[in-house]
């Protein structure tokens, strides 16, 4: 008996003849392992959103393809001894380019929860802690058929921050206060020796950085740089000398929303000095205020090259 062959009404030319930038699956999830050589594999369970552009004589995208692409991508890596997740984003990107024959541009990204294993910072208590990592590829396919792939690698990652400015002024209040029955030495030698308090965030810090073919990056890395960038890391497990150990130290290291960008970015050049000038760093951090109904937000964008040349490193 023959087999039936169904039209592809996704080949027809569509009765309103627009392009589009984007056209694909969100929040395709798989089960994902990666080697590393001499370390244990990491397991995730990543979600993908994979898209390619649609040109206006293509009625619809042929989306069954994006899910086929991303199962062999993953299925490809376990075999791989050590494989980066931003690599996973590259080939997948090009196997999209492939299976759509009509597509000039692939995009994906990929989010999967990271544990972390630490220790609390007085007692010494094993816990763990979850951070997000973020991998995205963007490939172009020029008039001749050759492939372009940018790739990035970045982290989302809890921690504290303290407001400097409500801290400046509870000590103002202090002083004055302590003014009153002791002398202007005595009082400064209470307030060098006592914490003073301040309002507190949750903040989240996000580093997404564009990586070149032969460079790499380590996400434990990039983990590390958002969470000093910040007053304290957090812990999920903590005895009372942690907990005193972490409100104290975070109350000694204030630092504004912008404080934590700026902190990521030296965080960058210091870690990855020799890294290509014409990368591209993303650096983002939200905190959740605590006295407010509003968030605080700061944002940099920028090339690798700029930012040795804003601070001095050129």
């Amino acid at each position: 008996m023959p087999v039936c062959e169904f039209p592809d009404t996704q080949d027809k030319e569509p009765e309103i003849p627009i392009s589009l930038n984007k056209v694909g699956v969100t929040g395709v999830k798989k089960l994902l392992k990666i080697n590393r050589k001499n370390k244990r594999p990491i397991i995730l369970l990543p979600t993908f959103n994979a898209y390619v552009n649609l040109p206006s004589t293509q009625k619809g995208s042929h989306m069954s393809r994006n899910p086929e692409a991303i199962t062999e991508v993953v299925d490809e890596a376990i075999n791989e001894p050590e494989i980066h997740l931003e690599t996973i984003c590259s080939n997948l990107v090009k196997k999209l380019l492939e299976k759509h024959e009509y597509a000039i541009s692939a995009e994906t990204e990929v989010k999967s929860e990271y544990v972390i294993h630490k220790l609390s910072p007085v007692t010494n208590k094993k816990t763990e802690e979850t951070t997000t990592i973020i991998a995205r590829a963007l490939a172009t396919k020029d008039e001749e058929g050759n492939i372009n792939v940018r790739k990035m690698i970045g982290a989302e990652v809890v921690g504290m921050t303290v407001c400097p400015c409500a801290q400046e002024s509870v000590v103002k209040d202090s002083r004055e206060k302590l003014l009153e029955f002791l002398d202007e030495q005595t009082t400064e030698k209470v307030l060098n020796t006592v914490t003073f308090a301040s309002h507190n965030q949750r903040g989240r810090g996000t580093i997404l950085l564009e990586v070149a073919e032969e460079e790499e990056v380590n996400v434990d890395d990039l983990i590390k740089i958002i969470q000093d960038s910040m007053s304290s890391q957090v812990c999920e497990i903590l005895k009372r000398p942690d907990e005193n150990k972490i409100v104290t130290n975070a109350h000694n290291n204030p630092v504004f929303v912008e404080d934590c960008v700026r902190n990521m970015v030296k965080g960058i050049l210091d870690y990855y000095p020799n890294l290509s000038n014409d990368s591209t760093v993303t650096f983002k951090q939200v905190n959740e205020e605590s006295i407010h109904q509003h968030n605080a937000f700061a944002e940099k964008t920028s090339s690798l090259g700029q930012l040795k040349k804003e601070l001095g490193r050129d």
